[in-house]
């Protein structure tokens, strides 16, 4: 007679349930991290011939000191080590992009630590991670040391020193200083020429190395979504927003901001929307729920952009947003059939009972 082994299932607290398909996309997260590094190749690729040997020194820093820090904190907690598997890289790539070419490099020492260490690691490292890295990163270095990272220079001035950059104002900080003065009509009106819209998509403004040419990000963004990489209703929601409510405020007060092209076509707007708001750990997980959330960041950006102290607000817009993202999974989340708030109370007090 064969003995029938006992099977001892986890505590029904430490279970999580939730509703079919299950998709499982086979891929590593090796391989998916250099996917979205390849579609980021031709922003890079464009910041290095805007702003020359400065962007790619803070690419390299960046780059580096996130390799590092990671590096270091699986070593110091013994834990398996992890820069491999290229997050690390990816991570310092997106912090660089949202960092002036003039940056010193102790900016990128700072924001990589941040990003990697207070914005990742301590929470548990990649997948456990609430909030974008290189959002908060960027966040916490605009707060801390608004100088230098608010100092730009004027773009195709080749492999130049950093002594021999010419500083000048972003079309956003342009616009922020001229809304609401007289001189807001004759300002927004040359910032909306088609001249400078183009300039703005080519990327021959000044700006950080990922808000100057929305023609790169762009490139990379639909790269994204060929590799279905991303959710595309999160940047077709934020930037769909973005154009919507920056045309109704325009029209309703044509001296408070330009219209939806100068928008979408200025700062960090795209690279938000396709390499930052959509990151898979800090997104949500449904369709509805990512078309909400990019909604939510297109009007916070635009909010931030018209009456906040900050000329963009696409960072700030995202971090917020991130700490939403489970309440958005509760409302949004497919539940299983035949679920019902009764059952679902029956449930967690089951599992109270078991802890």
């Amino acid at each position: 007679m064969k003995q029938v082994e006992e099977v001892v299932l986890p505590p029904a607290g430490s279970l999580l349930l939730s509703s079919s398909p299950h998709i499982h996309q086979g891929e590593s997260i090796t391989t998916i991290m250099l996917k979205v590094l390849i579609c980021l190749m031709p922003a890079i690729v464009a910041s290095i011939c805007m702003f020359g040997l400065n962007a790619l020194l803070v690419l390299l820093y960046c780059t580096a000191f996130c390799t590092v820090f990671e590096y270091l904190w699986n070593l110091l907690l013994k834990q398996p080590q992890t820069v491999k598997d290229l997050s690390a890289v990816l991570t310092g790539v997106i912090l660089a992009m949202n960092l002036p070419a003039t940056v010193p490099w102790w900016i990128c020492l700072i924001g990589s630590f941040v990003a990697i260490i207070i914005a990742k690691q301590i929470f548990g490292g990649l997948g456990q991670n609430p909030f974008n890295p290189a959002a908060v990163a960027r966040v916490a270095l605009l707060i801390g040391f608004a100088g230098p990272m608010t100092e730009w220079v004027n773009p195709m001035q080749g492999f130049a020193t950093t002594s021999e950059f010419t500083t000048g104002a972003t079309p956003l900080g342009t616009a922020q200083m001229a809304a609401g003065t007289e001189k807001a009509l004759t300002t927004f009106e040359s910032l909306e020429s088609a001249d400078a819209l183009m300039q703005s998509f080519v990327g021959n403004v000044g700006g950080s190395l990922g808000e100057t040419s929305a023609l790169a990000i762009l490139l990379g963004g639909i790269g994204l979504i060929v590799f279905r990489l991303i959710k595309w209703q999160i940047p077709f929601a934020i930037i769909g927003t973005t154009m919507l409510f920056t045309w109704l405020v325009s029209t309703v007060n044509p001296t408070l901001t330009p219209g939806a092209l100068f928008h979408v076509c200025s700062g960090g707007l795209m690279l938000g929307a396709f390499f930052m708001a959509t990151d898979m750990v800090t997104s949500p997980i449904t369709h509805r729920g990512a078309f909400i959330y990019g909604v939510m960041i297109g009007l916070i950006t635009c909010v931030i952009r018209i009456w906040g102290a900050y000329p963009d607000g696409v960072s700030f817009a995202i971090v917020i947003m991130n700490a939403l993202v489970p309440l958005i999974d509760r409302i949004c989340y497919k539940r299983p059939f035949g679920w019902s708030p009764a059952s679902a109370s029956a449930l967690q007090m089951r599992r109270n009972e078991v802890k």
